[in-house]
């Protein structure tokens, strides 16, 4: 799931009048409403589930034949199901206005609730972990409906090295409400209320709308803004380094306890994937920031006429041609008839987003931030937000979001415990179908000057994808690292964020003051560490992939959409491998970022 970015606070009429009839969601397909009898109802069966859970299945697991493994396994699979339905109702809820008190006091008393339901299940993958190999072998080989959920149980086994007694992990889960979810909570809270006040506009802005302004055509405003936000992180910044000390310090505690041998290494446990893999991705890419990232932003500091760019530069837009704003109807044509022209099943999934409420697309006074798709549970179906202001990178994070809608719907026919996607592999369909758009959009330019435009906003859109999300994983294990040694300053803080923007965005730069503080704002610190990785895992296995499609291997489409279906019932190796792609291989990274390499090299083609 793409994580929300800061979002604005706008007259709701007046965001979505120039854009035609933006869609919003349509909860009832999850609750009818929230005091709805059908919510109780099954809080209160969770309730009771979960305990019943515990009393027929605790301490005997090793007990169980087959077939009596199989109907726990599918009892557990039921309560998931339940538990995610009723968060994600809550959640969907919250961010639909998370400056309304009622709503956050639902998603909240719906969270306490669940976990305090939910932590008699914690013993089941303890004590399923102490299973003896041979035993499970022999179950697994005794019942194939069972052994369809080898996946799951290689994944929660590949903890057992790292798991603690069973009383502690039952502490641990009850107390998770106080301890980084809160945390989570007060930096959510503390961004949505943040205001800034621009040079020039006539009311305060909020974060979104301000970054917004550092795309805007008019070099002033982008200062403006960039200064604005300078002031105000500047502000609240001891309040942000209070936030990024605590959460580290916890997971410092956490690793050490379940002798995790670096920082990093959890999260490449949840995404199955090998460190040594990704660290040849963020070698590749730290290697190629010269023919990349150096490269195209000294051509775009000569576009501008600038000898040296700000960092209000960074995404200005190229004045090749006058702005362009698109419609919302312009903009679901553009995507579907991508989607299909690549394969009509593909826009078919597609189509229920738009025409039965499963987007909320308009900016509106308290919604949250940026965009994503969220899965919600396999028995129902994802939803995505968008906060959609007419620009051409909104119709590619359209087509971006929707790319992970399709895969859930498509994941979903593995049930719930195999359909979620590991990180790594669940922004595939989401790039893939930006990629399909953008060559829709190449395709169709009428002039040099657009197809430059189009080339240009691509390349820095992969920039952000790729050398960016490297630049960030780099700044949190410089961050942890440095963590670990003892509480960090503001300062301390600034300078470890300076030290991986000064590398990766190159010689081009010159850095105002203020500019130190921005890491003050990225989510994905706070909410997921280290989960930045996975877009320039993504936008590098896309791009790869991408190149096989274009090559003309045969039956493409459909080992496509086998990959989609396969959600997380299979290994990274063996989705690829129909492909022959290995992102094992250490030159497999190459194949993707020398795509990026190529669209810069027909940008300076078109300067001779």
């Amino acid at each position: 799931m793409t994580l929300p970015l800061p979002r604005p606070v706008f007259d709701a009429s007046a965001a979505s009048g120039g854009f035609g009839n933006l869609p919003e969601w349509d909860l009832r397909d999850l609750y009818p409403s929230p005091d709805a009898a059908e919510f109780s109802d099954d809080v209160a069966w969770l309730e009771t589930a979960c305990a019943d859970f515990a009393t027929r299945y605790e301490g005997k697991l090793a007990t169980l034949d087959a077939a009596a493994m199989l109907d726990c396994v599918l009892a557990y699979e039921k309560i998931d199901i339940v538990a995610g339905r009723l968060m994600s109702y809550a959640g969907l809820r919250y961010y639909q206005n998370t400056m309304d008190s009622e709503r956050a006091k639902f998603m909240a008393d719906a969270q306490d609730r669940i976990t305090t339901f939910t932590t008699p299940l914690v013993f089941f993958s303890l004590e399923f972990n102490r299973l003896d190999d041979a035993h499970l072998d022999g179950l697994l080989a005794a019942d194939a409906r069972l052994a369809r959920y080898r996946p799951v149980f290689d994944r929660m086994r590949a903890m057992r090295p790292h798991q603690l007694s069973d009383e502690m992990e039952k502490f641990l889960h009850d107390s998770s409400v106080v301890g980084a979810s809160a945390w989570n909570k007060l930096f959510d809270e503390t961004m949505a209320g943040l205001m800034f006040e621009v040079t020039g506009e006539e009311e305060p802005l909020n974060l979104e709308a301000t970054l917004n302004l550092l795309t805007d055509p008019d070099r002033a405003k982008r200062e403006a803004a960039a200064r604005a936000l300078a002031a105000v992180f500047d502000k609240n910044i001891k309040l942000f380094a209070r936030i990024h000390n605590t959460l580290a310090k916890e997971k410092e505690i956490g690793d050490r306890w379940r002798k995790m041998p670096s920082p990093q290494y959890g999260r490449h446990l949840s995404n199955h994937v090998e460190p040594e893999v990704v660290e040849a991705l963020r070698n590749a890419v730290v290697a190629a920031y010269p023919k990349l990232s150096h490269r195209y932003y000294r051509l775009k500091a000569k576009w501008l006429g600038l000898e040296r760019l700000q960092i209000w530069d960074r995404n200005a837009p190229l004045a090749l041609e006058a702005p362009k704003l698109v419609n919302w109807d312009e903009a679901t044509r553009t995507v579907l008839e991508a989607y299909g022209a690549f394969a009509p099943e593909m826009a078919d999934l597609a189509k229920p987003f738009f025409e039965r409420g499963w987007i909320d697309a308009g900016v509106k006074p308290g919604k949250a931030p940026g965009a994503f798709a969220h899965p919600t549970v396999s028995t129902v179906h994802p939803y995505v937000m968008l906060n959609y202001l007419g620009k051409p990178r909104d119709v590619m994070t359209l087509a971006h979001e929707l790319g992970h809608g399709v895969h859930q719907v498509l994941a979903a026919g593995q049930g719930e415990l195999l359909s979620s996607t590991p990180l790594t592999l669940a922004e595939t369909a989401s790039v893939f179908g930006e990629m399909l758009t953008f060559r829709k959009l190449l395709d169709g330019a009428k002039t040099p000057a657009e197809r430059k435009t189009l080339l240009a906003g691509k390349v820095e859109d992969m920039i952000n994808t790729v050398v960016r999300q490297i630049a960030f994983y780099d700044f949190e294990c410089k961050l942890h690292a440095a963590r670990a040694e003892g509480e960090l300053t503001p300062d301390d803080i600034n300078a470890l964020w300076m030290s991986v923007q000064a590398q990766s965005l190159g010689d081009a730069f010159e850095f105002m003051d203020g500019y130190e503080t921005f890491w003050a704002y990225i989510p994905h610190f706070v909410h997921s560490p280290f989960y930045v990785y996975a877009y320039a895992f993504g936008d590098g296995l896309v791009n790869a992939l991408y190149a096989v499609y274009e090559s003309g291997l045969p039956d493409f489409e459909t080992k496509y959409f086998d990959m989609l279906k396969a959600g997380g019932s299979k290994h990274h190796k063996d989705l690829l491998a129909p492909f022959g792609l290995d992102a094992s291989d250490p030159t497999f990274w190459d194949k993707g970022l020398s795509m990026i390499a190529g669209f810069i090299d027909e940008l300076e083609a078109m300067e001779d």
